[in-house]
């Protein structure tokens, strides 16, 4: 299974893990903590994640070029890690909201310095004929530390601690240990830097331009999971299994990850993203029709294979059709795209349940995806990866 997996990636792959179980042993307790224990409102919290999701996708943008320029992306990705690693434990002191929101920035601070230099050593690290299969294990690790952290949390609270303040500083553990890992392990490769001397570095055209205008599309059609969740308790999923439809939904995209990307590097990206998102939608439409509990968790599976099938064959094709000098600032446009396109989308989806029905605000996401599916096949040309010889 690790088989073309370089040290690099495998390091990385750890230090997404560590960092996730981090940040999951608090994240999903903040809604908690805010409103019991300091006080503050859903709005404060919906106020608190916009600022921190719109900061990280504008620095994503910014360190993914300037990775380009510098002699050593591993500085970005080790300066990234640790301000998320020492920031976010702190919430465990914070007195007030406000106190919070300036933690919760300078932790999206720091995965905004991180992100895109990070993917584009991951690229840098390996052979292209192999970047599928890198790119899915990345997200393989990711998502498994997603699923651990919680647990983790739910053990702590359940058998050893009582106070989620303990928690948050226990937190500190697995961060410290990634960015540890980052020091010691993790190798600058040699490439040749960019010689553009631009504030922006470059700016998209080609296809890689026609190629973010369509993975846009999809965003603005790919709305918050916490919608889906919202549905999951229409359908009948109580609360009290709401955690464990959450940890099948991780498990299913971590199993997955690896070997859809290992594929898209045999039968080509496109068609692996292409089938991913037709996945989407008929998970969207399948969503608008449900009625059970049962359709729900079936749902929740196949859902969770679009992610699977797309996030690593996304990426490796962004690299496949930008040079190494481009890399970074690639990467900094697809994750500033990403990122961007995520709070409209979520708008969109809201206005339509709210004013439309469920029914047309799942249809629009999968209307919005199908679009897209089928603009990838027309107008982003694909150059097979060829092995390093």
């Amino acid at each position: 299974m690790l088989k073309g997996i370089t040290a690099n990636v495998l390091i990385l792959g750890l230090v997404s893990f560590l960092t996730d179980v981090s940040s999951e042993m608090i994240y999903p307790l903040l809604p908690l903590f805010l409103t019991t224990v300091l006080g503050a409102g859903p709005a404060f919290l919906g106020m608190i994640e916009g600022v921190a999701e719109s900061t990280a996708a504008l620095l994503k943008l910014a360190s993914g070029i300037a990775s380009d320029r510098v002699r050593s992306r591993k500085s970005l990705v080790l300066s990234g890690y640790a301000i998320s690693s020492l920031a976010r434990p702190l919430v465990a002191a914070a007195t007030s909201a406000t106190a919070v929101l300036a933690i919760r920035f300078a932790d999206r601070v720091g995965k905004g310095i991180r992100t895109s230099p990070r993917d584009a050593l991951i690229a840098d690290s390996t052979d292209p004929s192999l970047r599928g299969k890198a790119y899915g294990f990345h997200r393989a690790m990711d998502h498994a530390g997603a699923l651990v952290g919680p647990l983790v949390a739910t053990l702590l609270l359940t058998w050893f601690v009582k106070d989620l303040r303990t928690v948050f500083w226990l937190a500190a553990i697995p961060g410290g240990l990634a960015v540890l890992l980052i020091v010691v392990r993790v190798r600058e490769t040699e490439r040749r830097r960019s010689s553009n001397g631009s504030f922006l570095g470059f700016v998209p055209r080609g296809v890689l331009r026609r190629y973010l205008c369509v993975l846009l599309i999809f965003t603005l059609g790919n709305s918050s999971d916490a919608f889906l969740l919202l549905r999951a308790g229409e359908l009948g999923v109580s609360p009290a299994r709401i955690p464990l439809l959450w940890t099948f939904f991780h498990l299913v995209k971590m199993a997955g990850s690896t070997p859809f990307g290992s594929l898209s590097d045999r039968v080509g990206r496109r068609g692996v993203i292409v089938a991913g998102w037709g996945i989407y939608a008929l998970s969207y439409a399948g969503f608008a029709l449900a009625t059970t509990e049962a359709a729900c968790w079936l749902l929740f599976a196949v859902y969770g294979l679009f992610y699977a099938m797309t996030e690593g064959a996304e990426k490796a094709l962004l690299a496949d059709i930008v040079t190494p000098q481009e890399r970074g600032g690639a990467f900094g446009w697809y994750n500033f795209a990403v990122g961007i396109g995520a709070l409209p989308a979520s708008l969109l989806f809201g206005f339509l349940w709210e004013k439309a029905g469920r029914t047309a605000a799942f249809g629009v996401g999968a209307s919005l995806a199908a679009v897209a599916a089928l603009l990838l096949l027309t107008i982003v040309r694909e150059d097979p990866p060829r092995p390093v010889s």
